[in-house]
């Protein structure tokens, strides 16, 4: 072969690395062990730049790893159930599982052709029996030891479809794909305890150093520890049964500035008046066409409803506050019931001023006067502020003093005790759909709900199910349901409702250490293998999918399913940047842009237009999207380019934790310089130099480069160690060192360029006498000796402005180095013939002269 033809090369080297099982996971207890794991995707259809970018960060650390000595563990698999299945088969009439794992095939068939280091042997696909087997086999576990639970919860209830629906799925009040108005119902669901967690899973936060500090972050607030004081008014007017009203508030301190109470619509006061007034009723379910995230109350107007019922204030009998049914306030946190402070919460002071209630401040910035407020006052509780309504009276501090000091007041006035809460939530895993893992329960009407025999698992998804009519499928299905109690042998009915599938992803990376055991994991290959020591995936799953990964560690681990060690399953995370490209854009009829694919563009100097000459409008470069067409599509950029110039481009344009802009330009460029790197290798023989004097100068870049690409790899700095490949190769380029040497540097480039494209590095690697494949030789190390500097440059600064540099051995006098200053033909010029003021050497640093 005459020239670099990665269509040709890349297959062959595959096929070689298959059959020498280069990629296969061995427990080895003589070598330590390295598990890099890349979320997983979902199966859609098709693989995006974005996967590539993703797996090749995961691929360039296992490839790195294995060449150090680890043995490494780095496996696939697909996140398979969900409702996109469910409704392609609606959609389209087909089956959610023909769906699914034909997505699967081709997605499989496009990725292997980027070279990846996978050990393909541990595959599997969540909506595969014998992985959801074993998670309805920990499901009953987690029963056993109390981590899972059935309540009644509120949850949004979609009219049409018959399903309940995430807070995602409800769009302006209405469900995504059916447009109906949302209700909210109350309906039976299974929980896993994870609130039993908040505390230890906020605190073990701090020991994840080698976590992002953002997506810490943002688990600590979803978490959301707060120290307030919980309390309860006595009422007047409300129903028996009723006469006290429990609140929680993280601001006890602006309790001498409350105008009212109000309740949440699902609060049991409001229940039990909605039964016996209409009006209540009426407004209630007003509220209850409302979603039931923060999100969705937030953005709703607030409304309330005057019950009519009043409170007294803790602290003056006589001081009563109205209580209303409030659609902003949330039952599942706190107590559903809470006292508004409208001076010091904007909402509160919307409500209030929406219901011509009072705003009494509590307290003022500091040194101003009270005077009446056109909005709400709410400063940091870091900051001071002069307290005017305060229970020491009139005194300026933070509002955490505050806070400290209304919590000891309180209690040593007998009103209400300081409590410690969390916003995390039990976790509702109850799912309304066919395309899921069967929550392993019968009922039965002898002995209750009743845990499935382990011996009867997997419960399996019946195929024969129909999709022409919404609601759950499993629910009318003829036989499925209908099944004998595993505790009486009664007639029973087994439960419809699937698992969230957040369930099958909270545990895969356990499940991968021992794919095919018959038990959710075995000891000896997940005390090997975990924890997961570089795990590497989007920012967007950096709160769900890691928090309940968290819990469901704890959890394997109480039941007997990971070790202790194995309770944070993550060492190190790395959330990626997106790749981007720019749109393009005609206008159609009514004005709205009509989007173009990059294939369907012509770009010039000019500007672009379509093939058909047609102007284009270049649009902003944003991430990829189906909707706008500036997609790239990798199975394209490989048959045109080869799979190494996709990899080496996603990894060589920007650091890995930003966005990548994609270019034809950028993808041309890349490949004629992996091009070039292999006519270097390919002519070392015709065209090596023979002056050995050069050869100490090459060997000290090698290994120069030898210790920046490694420091780039261990740093996730890959775009620094390609910057540094590159530099090494112009280096290479330009040295006439003897065709022996050179092939020497060569091959260490080959090796240093191995986890970035694998396919041109085993080429390489062959050319220049390389034993046996790329992949299987170990890690270059650099000579500390060679990496030595006999010569340092210095700056000259010349009235504190650089101006000018030299190159000097390192060891050189000062003396000396002046000499050389004095000759530079900056300084002659700044000199004009005089003599320097000053002529300052700091060695090895730099040269100051004033003139």
């Amino acid at each position: 072969m005459s020239r670099y033809d990665p269509a040709v090369t890349e297959p062959k080297w595959q096929e070689a690395w298959e059959q020498a099982g280069c990629f296969a996971a061995r427990r080895d207890p003589a070598r330590p062990k390295y598990y890099v794991l890349e979320m997983f995707p979902y199966p859609s259809g098709r693989i995006h730049i974005g996967h590539v970018r993703n797996y090749t960060m995961g691929d360039v650390v296992a490839r790195y790893k294995s060449s150090c000595g680890y043995s490494v563990l780095h496996p696939m698999g697909w996140d398979a159930f969900g409702m996109p299945a469910e409704n392609a088969a609606m959609e389209r009439g087909g089956h959610p599982k023909d769906w699914t794992y034909g997505n699967i095939a081709v997605m499989r068939d496009q990725m292997k052709p980027l070279g990846l280091s996978i050990d393909w042997s541990r595959e599997f696909a969540t909506c595969d029996p014998e992985y959801y087997g074993q998670q309805q086999a920990m499901f009953i576990d987690f029963m056993e030891k109390g981590l899972v639970y059935r309540k009644n919860a509120v949850v949004n209830w979609d009219p049409v479809d018959m399903t309940v629906l995430a807070n995602e799925q409800v769009i302006d009040g209405k469900g995504w794909r059916s447009g109906a108005e949302v209700e909210r119902r109350e309906l039976t669901q299974w929980f896993f305890r994870i609130s039993d967690f908040a505390g230890e899973l906020l605190e073990a936060l701090d020991g994840l150093k080698d976590w992002p500090e953002k997506v810490r972050l943002m688990q600590a607030n979803w978490i959301g520890k707060s120290r307030g004081l919980q309390f309860a008014f006595s009422t007047s007017g409300a129903p028996e049964g009723f006469d006290r009203l429990e609140v929680y508030t993280t601001r006890p301190d602006t309790l001498m500035g409350a105008s009212f109470a109000a309740i949440s619509p699902d609060h049991p006061l409001a229940k039990h008046l909605e039964r016996h007034d209409p009006r209540i009723a009426e407004f209630v379910a007003e509220c209850r066409r409302i979603g039931t995230s923060e999100e969705a109350l937030e953005k709703a107007e607030k409304k309330g409803l005057d019950t009519g019922i009043r409170v007294h204030h803790p602290f003056d009998k006589t001081w009563e506050l109205p209580v209303y049914i409030a659609n902003f306030i949330l039952m599942d946190y706190g107590t559903g019931a809470i006292f508004g402070c409208p001076a010091h919460d904007q909402r509160d002071f919307d409500f209030a001023t929406k219901y011509g209630l009072p705003i009494p401040a509590v307290f003022v910035a500091e040194g101003a006067d009270d005077a009446p407020l056109a909005e709400a006052f709410v400063p940091m509780k870091s900051e001071r502020v002069r307290y005017v309504r305060g229970f020491a009276g009139s005194e300026v501090q933070t509002g955490d003093e505050a806070v400290d000091a209304a919590i000891a007041h309180c209690e040593a006035k007998g009103v209400g005790r300081g409590v410690t809460n969390y916003r995390l939530r039990d976790w509702g895993v109850s799912r309304q759909r066919y395309w899921g893992c069967p929550i392993p329960v019968v009922h039965c009407a002898d002995c209750g709900v009743v845990p499935e025999r382990k011996e009867n698992l997997p419960i399996e998804l019946p195929y024969d199910v129909s999709f022409d009519q919404p609601g759950n499928p499993l629910d009318r299905h003829p036989t499925w349901r209908d099944c004998a109690c595993p505790n009486c042998g009664a007639p029973a009915r087994r439960e419809t409702d699937t698992m969230d599938t957040f369930v099958d992803s909270s545990w895969y990376y356990a499940r991968f250490t021992a794919p095919r055991a018959t038990t959710p994991t075995s000891a000896e290959d997940a005390d090997y293998w975990m924890n997961v020591d570089q795990y590497i995936g989007g920012i967007e799953h950096a709160i769900l999918h890691l928090l309940y990964s968290r819990f469901f560690a704890r959890a394997m681990h109480l039941t007997g399913h990971l070790p202790r060690k194995a309770i944070e399953p993550f060492n190190a995370l790395f959330t990626q940047g997106m790749v981007t490209h720019e749109t393009y854009a005609t206008r159609g009829p009514d004005g709205r842009p009509v989007w173009h694919t990059p294939d369907d563009v012509i770009r010039d100097a000019e500007g672009a237009r379509l093939k058909d000459g047609t102007p284009v409008e270049i649009g902003p470069v944003i991430k990829m999207s189906k909707s706008k067409k500036n997609v790239v599509d990798p199975m394209d950029i490989i048959a045109r380019y080869g799979a190494d110039t996709a990899r080496w481009f996603v990894m060589s344009d920007s650091p890995p934790e930003r966005d990548v802009e994609w270019t034809a330009s950028g993808a041309e460029a890349t490949q004629k310089h992996l091009a070039r790197v292999w006519r270097l290798a390919a002519e070392i023989d015709s065209r090596g130099g023979t002056d050995t004097s050069q050869d100490e100068a090459l060997l000290k870049a090698m290994h120069r480069a030898v210790a920046d690409v490694t420091a780039g790899i261990e740093g996730f700095a890959f775009n620094k160690a390609v910057a540094k490949l590159y530099e090494f190769t112009n280096t290479f380029s330009k040295s006439d060192a003897s065709a022996a040497t050179k092939r020497t540097a060569m091959r260490t480039l080959a090796q240093l360029m191995a986890p970035m494209v694998p396919h041109l590095a085993e080429d390489v690697w062959a050319l220049v006498g390389g034993e046996g494949l790329v992949a299987a030789a170990p890690w270059p190390k650099a000579d500390p000796a060679m990496l030595a500097e006999d010569t340092v440059v210095l700056p000259i600064q010349i009235n504190g402005k650089r101006r000018a540099e030299i190159s000097v051995p390192k060891d050189m006098a000062p003396a000396e180095v002046e000499k050389i200053v004095l000759a530079d033909e900056a300084v002659i010029r700044a000199l004009a013939g005089a003599a320097p003021k000053k002529l300052i050497v700091v060695p090895g640093r730099i040269v100051n002269v004033v003139v």
